[in-house]
Parts: C-alpha cells; sequence; structure tokens
C-alpha cells in the first residue's frame, strides 16, 4: 500500500464566507470526522501546513491583485470580489495557509516522505487567475503548486487533472502557452464559469497542452471513464508527466447541489486508480491532490473517502 500524505490546518476553517454560501468550513469538518470515524484518518501520514512564503505568490500573480486582496482582509464585514467570492479579515492569510500546506506536499513527495497526498484546503483555486479571483476562488493554488515543483526540484513535465464539475479556467490561463504542463478538465458543459470548449488546446508553444473535455448533463460513471479511457489515458501516457496533480473536484458527485452530473463515489476511485497507475508508470507515484468543489458533505465525504482508498493503493472500489 502506497504511503499518503494528508495536509490539513484548522486554521483552514477560519475562512468565513457567509450565510447560505455553499464553501463553508463544514466543508472540511465533515471529511475529518468521516475519515476518523471509519479509522482511515490514522492510515495516512500528517503533513503539517505552514503560510507559504508570499514570494512564491507574487511570482506568478499581479501584485495588484494581491494587494486587493490584503486591502479586503482588512476588515470586521465580508467584502466580494465578485457576487460568489467573498473574504473575511482572515482569508488573505488562510489563502497562503491553503499554498503552504500544497507546497509541504510537494515538498514531502519529492523527498520520498510520503508517495502521494491529498490537500484538505480551503479556499479552493481553480477558477483563480494572475489578476482576478471568483467563483469561490482566491490564489490559484494548483498552478502555484505546479510551478514550485517546476522552480524547486527542475521537473519539465506536469500534468494537471481537473474533475471539478466547473472548468478550471484560472489554473488553464496559467499554462495556456507552456509546453511543460499539461493541463486536462473534465467538466459540465455549458456550465459556469463558461470556457472550456474542446477546441480550446492552447496557444503558442503551449497548442496541444490542453486537453478541455466538455461533458453533457447526466454523464454518470461510465461517461468519465470512457474519456479516460479514450482520451486522457493517451494523451498522459505521450506525455510522460514526471509529477501529476490533481484539481479534486467532487461537485459532479449526483447528490450536489450545484451541478448536474450523476457521478458516484465508485468514479472518483476509478478516475483516481487510473491515474495512479499512469504516476507508477512515468513519475514513481508521484500524485498531489488538492481539494476544489464539492457541497454535499455526506457525498463529498463519502468521495474523498473513496479518493484517498485509491492514493492508497486499493485495486477495487
Amino acid at each position: 500500500m502506497a504511503n499518503t500524505g494528508f495536509v490539513y490546518h484548522p486554521d483552514y476553517l477560519r475562512h468565513l464566507t457567509g450565510n447560505f454560501h455553499p464553501e463553508v468550513p463544514e466543508r472540511l469538518t465533515a471529511i475529518i470526522e468521516h475519515l476518523d470515524s471509519n479509522g482511515q484518518l490514522k492510515k495516512l501520514t500528517e503533513i503539517p501546513s505552514s503560510v507559504a512564503d508570499e514570494k512564491w505568490v507574487r511570482k506568478y500573480h499581479d501584485p495588484r491583485y494581491i494587494e486587493i486582496l490584503k486591502n479586503s482582509s482588512n476588515t470586521d464585514q465580508l467584502v466580494y470580489l465578485d457576487g460568489d467570492t467573498p473574504l473575511c479579515s482572515d482569508s488573505y492569510r488562510i489563502a497562503l495557509l491553503a499554498v503552504g500546506g500544497i507546497l509541504r506536499g510537494v515538498d514531502r513527495i519529492m523527498d520520498k516522505s510520503v508517495e502521494n497526498c491529498f490537500c484538505a484546503v480551503r479556499p479552493p483555486g481553480h477558477h483563480a487567475g494572475r489578476d482576478w479571483g471568483m467563483g469561490f476562488c482566491l490564489l490559484s493554488n494548483i498552478a502555484l503548486g505546479a510551478n514550485y515543483a517546476r522552480e524547486k526540484f527542475g521537473l519539465e513535465r506536469i500534468a494537471i487533472v481537473d474533475w471539478d464539475v466547473h472548468h478550471g479556467n484560472g489554473t488553464e490561463a496559467f499554462f495556456y502557452d507552456d509546453p511543460e504542463v499539461l493541463y486536462i478538465s473534465l467538466h459540465e458543459w455549458p456550465s459556469y464559469p463558461g470556457t472550456g470548449r474542446a477546441q480550446d488546446t492552447g496557444v503558442g508553444a503551449g497548442v496541444g497542452f490542453t486537453l478541455n473535455i466538455p461533458m453533457r448533463a447526466g454523464s454518470d460513471d461510465d461517461d468519465y471513464i470512457a474519456e479516460f479511457e479514450q482520451q486522457i489515458l493517451p494523451k498522459l501516457k505521450s506525455f510522460r508527466p514526471e509529477f501529476i496533480f490533481i484539481s479534486a473536484g467532487f461537485d459532479g458527485h449526483r447528490d450536489d447541489p450545484l451541478a448536474g452530473m450523476n457521478l458516484t463515489e465508485k468514479g472518483y476511485f476509478l478516475m483516481t486508480r487510473a491515474l495512479v497507475g499512469i504516476a507508477e508508470e512515468s513519475s514513481e507515484g508521484r500524485i498531489c491532490s488538492v481539494l476544489e468543489g464539492g457541497y454535499n458533505l455526506e457525498a463529498l465525504s463519502a468521495s474523498v473517502e473513496y479518493h484517498l482508498r485509491a492514493l492508497a493503493g486499493e485495486k477495487n472500489p
């Protein structure tokens, strides 16, 4: 069985979003309680989180945008980047803590303390671009993690697989012209944020290194696995990634209130197992999975359980 790391910090609960917002601290407490109750939590290797050195954020996010985040956090009231994306007084620090957890996860994978890891962080990140936040996201967690892995460890081929039900427009924008990062997204179409067409494959040197797979509403486990077998796995095998990141949104679950897909825990297990197989072939098992969406607490917790079981090396759901 693989040694799987688990990134978490109780301060992630301090990012407050107000009444009736779906991206709430209870998302993480539900995951922790579920994993604790079934004994899975104690099987994981704890990876302590710490606030990221701001230099890693300033390298890739626009300084003016960072100042907006800082200034918006200096208040006792919620401030909104857009209609969906609130900040409280702690939000910028917690966003840095989320990024820091991912960077520590990369470190532990690269020093072989763990084979792979799951980062139970918030706020999520895949809608955040260089100079914008939207869709509950403040900093581009996965993009910062990928660039950190390249810069610190000299990796030249990184794959990002994003199965959140919404297209990761922010992550895509970071790497749209970059042949060293393969970005793959399966997402409900048409749906928020309205990006991610199949014909959007990159620009310049990055052409062919973005693979968008729009999925119809109602798509289920079989539909997703078919796309993995027909498109995603061949693309990954050809690319031969040295490190794989997963934008692990679980809002494609059939019980999630914000989307119209029919995925189950089994589907997430099978997709994870497929990526573990690629990682074993090309990247010494290196996978850093980062929480994105998922808003039905029971479905989210169960899906994370199955995801972790696959990361740990279980063969059957």
